[in-house]
């Protein structure tokens, strides 16, 4: 047989398609990924990933590993960043690549694919969180703090009369303040549906958006699979949760629709701000953005608020010495003849100071919101990969003790009365970069309405058992993508009859818009 004889080009090309190919491996092989656990074959570090409180595991590995922690779950690359600078460094000097959303393929068959939370960085994105700025931008806040105000001091009225139900109440007037808010409708009885349904569907998202929880997250095919095989149970949950969720969204914004053509509902509020743009004839295309616009500030708004005022109870009661120094500011700057307003917040730098301890120590979301990659980059000499899921570990940046000496106390002296310090808070809790929550000053205005009054005119104490000791609860919080205290008692009582007054004088609830 005689020799098979290769043309000298097609040589030429094939070597150089193996070295290329001999290259590129080399290349990858030392491209630098950052620190972890040691992944197990295939698994790679699933197992080691918990079910509950992930971030207090993050940041033990946070001191092994340093500020970024790389893993492995099940071919998903997830990076764990545990420090400020490594977040801002990413998520918002480089947001143009680090701005996606995961795929959370729980949270999607639950019912929020469509939200703009969860949305990737797209057109549908810009559209909502413009229709919620436009409304809720800070110089358009101005308008809602007499409403937010006298919810706040119907709250602490209602405390004083029946603190037992500090939770209840909470909930209740902080879910009215940002459903009037949004929809133009006042919540007139605990079981109103706005209300109830809301709670629902932000339960619904704590669960369903929870990183590690759900392996449909990590094996997408998974929802593929009969619902009657064992283990498919989640699908059968996730359809229940999807019509929650489902309804939430829509009965509100089609009763705020219907009442603003009636002209019964109360204005301003977001949906007639949007809706009044186009003279009250939405595209479609426009009207499920406004939906979906409306339910993620609708449900983002109660969650953060109510957890935040509840952990403020918690530890004014646990913190006699700081509730009476923030008592003494007000009584300094505001005096005792008026109650203290949101305008108010500059001159009350302690009394800020208090409300940012308390989203230091306790952030409604420890984990924030994920963020994905969309391009393989490089940081600090490490390479990150495309399709990465960003965890920023709020948590453990809130409780590093070189940033945050003896992080686990209760101390608002620690930012010297200077905006400049506690912005250190408040630029973490809130979300980073173009992913920001666009409704961050209103948020903190509604917590620092319910602080400073409750301030102004009470007292919060433990209470006492029946031999005059004092009872002191377990301090223990919820897992989930949104963290809450567990239940707790405390004595609220009134500074004097003349605080009693003030609050009596200036709460005076607004009617349900459908009754007028």
């Amino acid at each position: 047989m005689s020799p098979i004889h290769v043309p000298a080009n097609v040589a030429v090309g094939v070597t150089a398609c193996v070295v290329l190919t001999i290259l590129l491996t080399l290349s990858r092989k030392k491209k630098q990924l950052p620190p972890g656990p040691r992944p197990l074959p295939i698994l790679g570090n699933a197992l080691q990933i918990p079910k509950k409180y992930q971030w207090l595991t993050f940041s033990r590995w946070a001191k092994e590993y340093g500020d970024l922690v790389y893993l492995d779950a099940l071919g998903q690359p997830l990076i764990i960043l545990n420090s400020a600078k490594a977040a801002k460094d990413l998520l918002e000097q480089r947001s143009a690549i680090y701005s996606d959303r995961p795929h959370l393929e729980m949270a999607y068959l639950s019912g929020y694919d469509k939200g703009m939370v969860l949305q990737p960085y797209n057109d549908n994105w810009r559209q909502q969180r413009k229709i919620v700025m436009q409304d809720l931008a800070p110089r358009m806040l101005p308008r809602y703090h007499a409403f937010q105000e006298a919810e706040a001091r119907l709250l602490v009225k209602n405390l004083l009369e029946t603190p037992e139900k500090l939770e209840h109440s909470v909930k209740l007037r902080i879910g009215t303040i940002i459903i009037r808010i949004t929809y133009g409708h006042y919540i007139s009885a605990d079981d109103d549906s706005f209300l109830t349904l809301g709670r629902a569907a932000m339960d619904i998202f704590s669960l369903a958006a929870e990183p590690g929880m759900w392996l449909v997250d990590s094996i997408p095919f998974l929802k593929y699979v009969p619902t009657w095989l064992p283990g498919a149970g989640f699908l059968t949950t996730a359809k229940d949760w999807r019509a929650i969720v489902h309804k939430a969204a829509w009965d509100p914004y089609l009763w705020s629709k219907r009442s603003l053509q009636a002209g019964t509902v109360l204005l301003p509020n977001t949906c007639a701000t949007a809706l009044e743009d186009v003279n009250g004839q939405p595209s479609k295309e426009l009207e499920e953005q406004l939906v979906w616009a409306a339910c993620m500030m609708m449900e983002g708004g109660m969650d953060t608020s109510m957890t935040s005022t509840l952990s403020f109870f918690l530890e004014m009661m646990l913190s006699p010495a700081v509730q009476a120094k923030a008592q003494k500011e007000i009584d300094s700057v505001v005096g005792r003849d008026r109650l203290p307003t949101i305008r108010d917040r500059d001159s009350l730098p302690y009394v800020q100071s208090v409300v940012t301890e308390v989203f230091r120590l306790h952030p409604a979301i420890p984990l924030g919101i994920p963020h994905a990659l969309t391009k393989d980059d490089v940081y600090e000499g490490m390479h990150l990969p495309q399709g990465s899921i960003l965890i920023p570990n709020v948590w453990h940046m809130l409780h590093d003790p070189e940033v945050f000496p003896d992080p686990m106390e209760f101390n608002p002296d620690r930012y010297g009365n200077l905006h400049s310090e506690m912005e250190k808070v408040t630029d973490l809790v809130f979300g980073f970069g173009r992913r920001l929550c666009p409704g961050k000053a209103f948020g903190e205005g509604n917590v620092f309405a319910i602080a400073a009054t409750v301030l102004a005119t009470c007292d919060i104490s433990p209470r006492v058992d029946a031999d005059g000791n004092k009872i002191i609860p377990d301090v223990s919080y919820s897992s989930g993508s949104i963290s809450f205290p567990s239940r707790f008692d405390c004595s609220i009582k009134p500074r004097s009859e003349q605080a009693y007054e003030l609050l009596s004088n200036a709460t005076v609830e607004v009617p349900d818009s459908s009754l007028q």
